[in-house]
């Protein structure tokens, strides 16, 4: 799977992609609204959970990749998640701390968007967004999605409160 943006290429994540994963999940600043940093045992988690997805959704996080450069700037993409209570598509997205502030997340974000309503024909998709995550919020927002209710959720043995925010076809 490949879609394309005027920056970005989302393709599915391979091996050759776990050096960069690592880099961006086990980094302390980019993960704490995770309530710390990813394991090496975790990161590998976290990839063989995206491939069994694009097996059985045939989706899931895609790596972004810089069109220009080809180096892999964060993740990006569409899976089904428990948000509140109830199991909703949702568009989730990380950036390299390096890459922050250059809207990669908001133009991965919208064209996971315009994917999962024109290609997968969903009628509503979601992010949920810790409620200290300001960055996170913005680019939902950006991405045409208001906030629809306030829920915890129970994360590495921590209460986390979170914001479900959505936008309809």
């Amino acid at each position: 799977m490949v879609i394309r943006t005027a920056r970005l290429v989302l393709r599915d994540m391979g091996e050759a992609d776990l050096p960069g994963l690592a880099s961006m999940l086990e980094d302390p600043v980019a993960m704490t609204h995770y309530e710390g940093p990813f394991s090496d045992g975790e990161v590998r988690g976290w990839l063989d959970r995206q491939r069994r997805r694009y097996a059985e959704d045939g989706y899931g996080l895609w790596a972004v990749v810089g069109r220009e450069s080809g180096e892999l700037l964060g993740q990006c993409g569409i899976t089904w998640q428990d948000i509140g209570g109830e199991w909703r598509p949702e568009i989730g997205y990380h950036v390299k701390r390096a890459w922050w502030g250059y809207g990669y997340a908001t133009e991965a974000a919208l064209a996971c968007r315009d994917y999962a309503f024109d290609e997968l024909g969903m009628g509503e998709v979601w992010a949920q967004v810790r409620d200290s995550n300001i960055a996170s919020m913005n680019v939902a927002i950006r991405v045409g999605m208001t906030v629809r209710y306030r829920f915890v959720k129970m994360y590495r043995g921590v209460e986390m409160p979170h914001y479900a925010f959505s936008v309809r076809r």
